[in-house]
């Protein structure tokens, strides 16, 4: 059932903004609503005001392919807009851009693709960039494929939570693609001529560049005119706690061996079996496949199965632009395989063990937290170390969930906290998250809802 949109009046003046405003970025932190916000204008933009025809969303991998056009679904007033996603092979990307639609939704990975097959007879007269600052980088093929047809681009949004992550160096790229280097300049020498000098540096290379005196302030008030930052706890009227649910869909391998796992209880992956005999061991494995592995009968080695979380955390991580990110993992294999994954990252990680991890989260001397809900559940302080929380895989327990949310959620939080789930769409995940908005955690009413949706698989409903 759709529902009632009721912005709120940061939403309200933001969407006005997207509507008033041919270029325009929207800095707003992570789980404030940019993705609705963005909608809505768009929706307003071609159903009462004719000002768009075609509007192309740029967005990571996970969020293209499920968030637009989940939010699109979710809001009564959105109904009309025709959402498509552009994704997989070049024959099934081809198919959906001769779809009729209202909005396009891509991968920033295929944007020099995109670029390459429309060349000068670009359709798009509007453009969403979600998550701009990965654009940040001017010798990138992706921002020089987008710098290439933005003359033909009558409107464009930016949206990040945080746009230099690395310093205001980072600017430059993004604020072109909004500007066409109207304010910062059309060249990124320029740019540093004007606002920085060497940092560190050999006698070959500049490594880094630091802001002059008074350059911040100046770019600030440069770009003042077509960016909006809003920050929860300065300019919000809401709750102190945000959930946001991350539905990630599994690719078709897995959604199919997912689906085969439920209705027969028995998988076979290459040359392993893997068999339960009954509801609760089955909703068990259930979970450990969407969390991207299963274990065998020993309980020890396990198979992996997709990534597709993995690669949702991932770019989680990327969003969160260096705030720290407090990561409640639900199985061992959960553990070792966000490890090995955030390990190229060169990220500060540490697993909440003893108290010298809890002391270095205070201080913010750590990226990421990785931790069980049960080693976090009652008595700890975290709330000096972030504002973020990660659910990679999600409990049974209304209990745990509650009281590991509130390690941050807690009298001397500053920031407003949110809550980041990541949901496998259409699988067990989707059961366990509805039982603890429900806030009915037990075992019984979860082994219900996975004997009914046997039951329906195996009645092919």
């Amino acid at each position: 059932m759709k529902q009632i949109f009721k912005p709120h009046d940061y939403q309200k003046y933001c969407i006005s903004r997207c509507i008033s405003d041919n270029k325009l970025g929207l800095f707003l932190d992570m789980g404030l609503g940019k993705t609705s916000i963005t909608l809505t204008a768009i929706n307003d933009l071609k159903y009462n005001r004719f000002l768009v025809n075609k509007v192309l969303v740029i967005a990571p991998k996970k969020v293209a392919e499920d968030t637009w056009t989940r939010e699109q679904e979710k809001w009564e007033h959105l109904k009309l807009l025709r959402v498509i996603p552009v994704l997989g092979s070049l024959s099934k990307r081809i198919k959906a851009l001769n779809t009729p639609a209202d909005i396009y939704v891509i991968n920033r990975e295929n944007v020099v693709w995109l670029v390459d097959y429309y060349k000068n007879d670009w359709p798009f007269d509007m453009v969403i960039i979600d998550e701009l600052s990965s654009f940040k980088n001017n010798n990138s093929k992706r921002f020089k494929a987008l710098k290439c047809v933005r003359p033909l681009i009558k409107r464009i949004v930016g949206l990040t939570g945080t746009p230099a992550p690395n310093g205001y160096i980072d600017l430059w790229a993004q604020i072109y693609l909004l500007d066409q280097g109207e304010r910062l300049g059309k060249f990124i020498t320029q740019y540093r001529e004007n606002y920085f000098n060497p940092d560190k540096r050999d006698s070959q290379r500049i490594f880094t560049y630091k802001p002059r005196e008074g350059a911040v302030e100046a770019i600030k008030n440069k770009i003042s005119d077509i960016c909006i930052s809003l920050s929860a706890k300065d300019y919000l009227q809401m709750p102190e706690k945000v959930v946001d649910n991350r539905y990630i869909k599994l690719d078709n391998k897995a959604q199919k061996q997912y689906e085969e796992f439920e209705r027969e209880m028995f998988l076979q992956l290459d040359e392993d079996e893997i068999d339960v005999t009954s509801a609760a061991a089955l909703s068990n494995k259930l979970l450990q496949f969407c969390n991207g592995a299963v274990y065998k009968e020993d309980g020890k080695e396990y198979i992996e199965v997709h990534n597709c979380k993995i690669e949702a955390l991932l770019e989680l991580i990327e969003e969160a632009q260096g705030r720290p990110l407090l990561v409640f993992y639900n199985f061992k294999h959960d553990l070792e395989r966000i490890q090995k994954a955030v390990k190229k990252l060169k990220l500060r990680v540490g697993i909440l063990k003893d108290s010298n991890y809890i002391a270095k989260w205070n201080n913010k001397e750590l990226d990421i937290l990785l931790a069980h809900p049960a080693s976090a559940a009652y008595g700890l302080n975290l709330q000096d170390g972030g504002n973020h929380i990660v659910w990679f895989g999600l409990n049974y327990s209304l209990e745990l969930y509650q009281q590991a949310n509130a390690r941050l959620y807690r009298q001397g939080q500053k920031n407003t906290v949110f809550i980041h789930n990541l949901v496998i769409d259409g699988c067990r995940d989707v059961d366990v998250i509805a039982a603890l908005e429900d806030k009915n955690n037990s075992q019984e009413a979860l082994l219900a809802s996975l004997k009914a949706r046997i039951k329906k698989v195996k009645e092919g409903v």
